[in-house]
Formats: structure tokens, C-alpha cells, sequence
């Protein structure tokens, strides 16, 4: 028993386990409903980008910048495609602090396409103190930022349950069984019908968590389709060289009488 606490103990002073790590709950395996973009061939759904981008603005922008992000991307091929008439609309409809002018001073203009997405917060400190201490993390890229990627946003946002018999939560916390430590301080951000798609979609928890996980799936990759087009290309070409030296070794090679 001596031995064992003072490796325990040993353990522990060298951060290869943490004293209370017995008593926070496993995370749940993220869930996995098919992602049209994955795979070698794999390809963004449109319409599902348009309504992903839909929910980040009523749902996500309230708390989360997006500040790797303009809006003329929102018309780039491989992207929700809205035409450039939409997204001089959609950009026109935010304030961006701009200047100095010729008097020195800033001064606030309507959007533009090339303005990158207008941050909910002037700073970070601003965006900490509003979130109970707990900095919103930018989205930009943050399906590439997280171990389990899209699966795993996909089953944060519909992981929130009621804590188990026993596990107690201090105000301001909830209980999502894919958190590490399943402790999260993000209320959970959807319910039914909390938009209202514009195509007509029905607005469900597991559609909105889809939409808007597949929408930022291209916001951290936006380049994916024409990755995966040049990868095709690549591969053809490599098939075809193949065969061509193949053959012509096998010319080559042929005219050497082999020594019997």
C-alpha cells in the first residue's frame, strides 16, 4: 500500500494524471451522421451552407467572431454561393469602424464585401467579461482547431443533457455529454424552431447542429472542393505516366536478348 501511494503521489508531480481525474465522467464518443464533404469525392451541400451560414448569424454571431472570414467568400466557387448581388445585401446590413478621415477621426460606414465578418466584441478581454469568464472561441477554423472535427461540433451542440444523479454544477455551468469533463459553460444554443430557414427546411435541433457544423466545416476549409479535384487530377496523371513508362520499359527491355 506504501508503495503504491508514493507512485501514485510520483504520478501526480509529474502531470501523468490528475488527483481528481477518477471522478470527472468519460466524454461520449462524438456521433457521426454523414457528412456529404467527406471522402475522396466529397463535396459541400449548398443548400445546407446557405442555411449553416443562416444559423451562425441569428444563433453563433451573437458571441462568436468569424474574423478569418470576409464576405465576398460567401460567393466563392465551393462555398454557399450566394451571388454578389446577396452578399453586397448581406455585408450592408453590419457597422464597421473605419478611418481615420481627413479630421483624424474614426468613424462608422455600412459593410462591404471585402470587410472580413464583423466581430460581436471590440476585444477579447470585452468578450471574456460578457461570457462569465469564459472567452467564446472564434469559428473560423475552429472544426480544424478540435480533436473529432465536424463530428464532434455536431454532437457538442446536441449533447446537452441533464447532470447524472450525484454530479453537481456550479451556476452558470451546464452538463454536455461530449465535453471533456462534460462540463460546459455555453448554454446550449438551440431549440426547435428557433429559425426560421428561408427555403422552407424544417428547423429541428439536428438540422440547425448539421447545418451550421457543415458551414463551418468550410469556413476552416474552403479551398476542400478544388483540393480534391487537383488530388483526382494528380492521381489520373500518375496512373497514366505509370503505364507509359511501364510500357516503354517494356519495349526497351525487349530488345536485350536475355542469356540462356
Amino acid at each position: 500500500m506504501k508503495r503504491f501511494l508514493i507512485i501514485f503521489f510520483f504520478l501526480i508531480s509529474i502531470n501523468l494524471i490528475h488527483p481528481f481525474s477518477f471522478a470527472a465522467e468519460k466524454a461520449a464518443k462524438p456521433m457521426s451522421p454523414g457528412w456529404s464533404f467527406k471522402g475522396f469525392f466529397g463535396t459541400f451541400d449548398r443548400a445546407s451552407l446557405q442555411r449553416g451560414y443562416q444559423v451562425y448569424t441569428e444563433v453563433c454571431a451573437s458571441c462568436h467572431s468569424m474574423k478569418h472570414l470576409s464576405y465576398r467568400n460567401l460567393s466563392q466557387p465551393g462555398g454557399p454561393e450566394f451571388s454578389e448581388d446577396q452578399v453586397k445585401i448581406i455585408a450592408s446590413q453590419f457597422e464597421v469602424r473605419d478611418g481615420p478621415n481627413d479630421d483624424g477621426e474614426m468613424f462608422d460606414r455600412p459593410g462591404r464585401p471585402s470587410d472580413n465578418f464583423v466581430s460581436p466584441y471590440a476585444n477579447d478581454k470585452e468578450a471574456t467579461a460578457a461570457n462569465g469568464g469564459a472567452y467564446p472561441p472564434d469559428m473560423s477554423v475552429l472544426v480544424k482547431a478540435r480533436m473529432g472535427g465536424a463530428d464532434y461540433i455536431y454532437s457538442l451542440l446536441l449533447g446537452y443533457e441533464e447532470p447524472p444523479e450525484g454530479i453537481s454544477l456550479d451556476d452558470g455551468v451546464y452538463y454536455n455529454k461530449y465535453m471533456a469533463g462534460n462540463k460546459i459553460k455555453m448554454s446550449n444554443p438551440l431549440s426547435e424552431g428557433i429559425v426560421e430557414y428561408a427555403d422552407g427546411t424544417k428547423a429541428t435541433e439536428e438540422q440547425m447542429a448539421k447545418d451550421v457544423t457543415t458551414f463551418l466545416s468550410w469556413t476552416a476549409e474552403p479551398h476542400l472542393e478544388e483540393r480534391h479535384k487537383i488530388g483526382f487530377r494528380a492521381i489520373v496523371y500518375l496512373i497514366i505516366i505509370t503505364i507509359l513508362v511501364y510500357f516503354s520499359m517494356k519495349k526497351i527491355w525487349s530488345r536485350v536478348e536475355s542469356e540462356i
